[in-house]
């Protein structure tokens, strides 16, 4: 036979196994609904002017920029080429002449010593000079 504790822990057993499922049919109870004080709307912050942003340049360099560059820094026109293998910096000096420069050329004292995508690094002496590109100018609009 049976023990006796064994024996009511296998009726528990029996009646949740028969009552759980009936359990699980039911349908769900109504949930109560609490009711909420009434807020004011919600008010928009109004968006902050963007005219400034859309009007100047995406890529065009600072202004810090131009101010550093010594008088006598050559200009950057171009850069051509792959950047790390074979690119080469178009410039103008300033008696307006236009060469091409490798990394490591000098033109007028200035030393090439770098290229970057917008920009090429020149070097005289202990003075270094960040040349960027000129800005696009910005197409006539359509009439």
């Amino acid at each position: 036979m049976i023990a006796r504790p064994q024996a009511i822990v296998l009726a528990v057993a029996a009646v949740s196994a028969v009552a759980m499922p009936l359990l699980l049919l039911l349908p769900p109870a109504a949930p109560q609904r609490r009711v909420q004080p009434s807020l004011p709307p919600l008010s928009v912050a109004a968006e902050p002017p963007l005219v400034r942003v859309f009007d100047r340049p995406l890529f065009a360099a600072s202004a810090g920029d131009a101010a550093a560059l010594p008088p006598d820094a050559p200009q950057l026109t171009g850069i051509v080429g792959r950047l790390g293998s074979d690119a080469v910096a178009m410039v103008r000096t300033a008696q307006g002449q236009n060469r091409t420069l490798t990394i490591g050329d000098s033109i007028d004292g200035w030393k090439l010593e770098s290229l970057a995508i917008d920009a090429a690094l020149f070097s005289r002496g202990g003075q270094q000079a960040r040349v960027p590109l000129p800005a696009a100018d910005p197409e006539p609009a359509a009439q």
